[in-house]
């Protein structure tokens, strides 16, 4: 837990002097002094904890600013990031792999842009993988309308959130397979009138909620 939090100083036990032989009123004052500093210290530790103000728990929030397309409908690809927003002690590797420092129980968010350019309804499949193997129960299947005309296509947001119980240096992907080449990922340029952000293809954070299980 120790590495999960930073700026917090835990007082180490009270170094109380040796007691006379007789009630001495400097003695009692000198413990008292003591005590009080402890518990001061102590209740400030105690306060940060419980108001979470100096907690710094692992985190990470990456995106991609990149179009991410299949070349095959029969292939599984891992949806990459180029952009880390926000990182403690989760890190992208080879681009794909979201990769936890610290064991623990965390949370997993995705919102992923698709778009269908495809004259018929088509879908795209989501999942998560730990360390290479697919995660039971986490595939999730988005259906997309048809394009609304030549050149103009259907978009929609995937989006869901996941509970994995992870051990230090275990890394989770995220999977996509789709039913047709004109559906993928996609990434959209800012926009003016009104000025508006560039839309990713992909936004995914990761947020430590507990110790393992």
């Amino acid at each position: 837990m120790t590495a999960l939090i930073e700026n917090i100083e835990i007082p180490p036990a009270p170094n109380l002097p040796l007691a006379p032989g007789e009630y001495e009123p400097r003695y009692q004052e000198a413990v008292n002094n003591v005590l009080r500093l402890y518990f001061n210290q102590l209740n400030s530790s105690l306060f940060a904890v419980a108001t979470g103000r100096l907690v710094t728990s692992p985190h990470g929030q990456f995106s991609d600013s990149t179009s991410q397309v299949a070349a095959s409908t029969t292939v599984a690809y891992p949806i990459t990031f180029n952009t880390t927003n926000l990182s403690y002690g989760v890190t992208v590797v080879s681009n794909s792999r979201l990769t936890v420092e610290f064991a623990g129980v965390y949370n997993l968010e995705f919102r992923v842009q698709m778009q269908n350019l495809d004259s018929a309804p088509q879908d795209i499949e989501v999942w998560a993988r730990k360390n290479g193997t697919n995660i039971d129960s986490t595939n999730s299947r988005f259906g997309l309308a048809a394009r609304k005309s030549v050149g103009v296509p259907f978009h929609i947001i995937g989006s869901l959130s996941l509970i994995l119980n992870l051990s230090a240096a275990d890394y989770v992907e995220l999977v996509w397979n789709t039913t047709s080449l004109s559906a993928s990922i996609e990434a959209y340029a800012a926009g003016v009138t009104p000025t508006r952000p560039a839309v990713p293809s992909v936004i995914a954070a990761m947020s430590f909620v507990s110790a393992p299980t």
